[in-house]
């Protein structure tokens, strides 16, 4: 049975220093990021790269984090329905964004570096093995025209 779901977003532009766009350089990119019902917006700018506020997110920072976000909640999951138990778990996930001449861009690619602490040695190679799994559900991933790379290190 297929189900649709939908999302609802607000993003403000918080930016206008009182010219508006008037040039380049007349304005922020600071904007305010609300969804219904959560308790706090998140503050965002654009990367410093491209005039922005590096102490707030950025769309690509917030892209990176969702996909490595996804697939750890896949993964805490798999690991459940498979008698696996997770005692701690970190993301370090990475992403790779060209630039091209014009000035648009794309992300080629992002590695999940999951650091995974699991209660039971002799199951660290599927604990291993539930990344590929995982990778394979994540609806966000699902919806990327690039690679995810998982390197996972799972300890107990």
């Amino acid at each position: 049975m297929e189900r649709t779901h939908h999302y609802a977003t607000t993003v403000t532009w918080t930016g206008n220093r009182g010219s508006g766009t008037l040039d380049y350089r007349a304005y922020t990119r600071d904007h305010r990021i609300e969804v219904p019902e959560k308790q706090h917006p998140i503050q965002a700018s654009s990367d410093p790269q491209f005039r922005g506020d590096r102490q707030k997110y950025n769309p690509e920072e917030l892209f990176v984090s969702s996909l490595s976000s996804c697939h750890m909640l896949w993964y805490l999951h798999l690991a459940a329905v498979n008698d696996i138990v997770v005692l701690d778990y970190t993301d370090r996930a990475e992403g790779t964004m060209v630039e091209l001449k014009e000035g648009s861009g794309r992300f080629t690619g992002i590695t999940l570096c999951p650091q995974v602490k699991i209660s039971d040695p002799a199951q660290i190679d599927q604990a291993n093995a539930l990344h590929q799994a995982a990778g394979k559900k994540c609806f966000l991933a699902a919806s990327v025209n690039f690679p995810i790379q998982y390197k996972p290190n799972t300890i107990t």
